[in-house]
């Protein structure tokens, strides 16, 4: 039996490179479920199956402590549901995760929402393989 969830988000699955950030801008793909919008791309020699980030912008969050306060509400939607990213990678991936409104949505909005997007993340990803 595959050993399954381990709901961390360890120091070697976070996306810190600006080499792989660039190239995230400059080649990934994106897709989008409002307010979210995952942008992601194929990396190669890197260990860790996937690495992933978060953003939220500064012109809709003027107070850093409002921006952390997302950017936290972030990591942990990742945290609880990257088994729907990681259980169907072939390849390793960076994907950055961002946060796209001034609306202040709920902590259960944003959690739905990212599920949702992860599911039609798989979705296209097995349309494209």
């Amino acid at each position: 039996m595959i050993e399954h969830k381990d709901f961390t988000y360890s120091k070697t699955e976070k996306l810190k490179s600006r080499k792989i950030i660039d190239l995230l801008f400059s080649e990934g793909k994106s897709i989008s479920k409002y307010p979210l919008r995952l942008v992601y791309a194929p990396i190669e020699g890197v260990d860790e199956k996937l690495l992933f980030g978060v953003s939220v912008s500064k012109r809709n969050f003027k107070n850093a402590v409002d921006r952390n306060y997302f950017k936290r509400i972030l990591r942990e939607c990742y945290r609880l549901n990257k088994h729907l990213l990681q259980d169907n990678l072939d390849k390793p991936y960076a994907m950055m995760f961002f946060y796209q409104t001034k609306d202040r949505l709920s902590y259960q909005e944003i959690h739905e929402k990212t599920i949702q997007l992860f599911e039609k993340w798989n979705s296209t990803k097995n349309e494209t393989t």
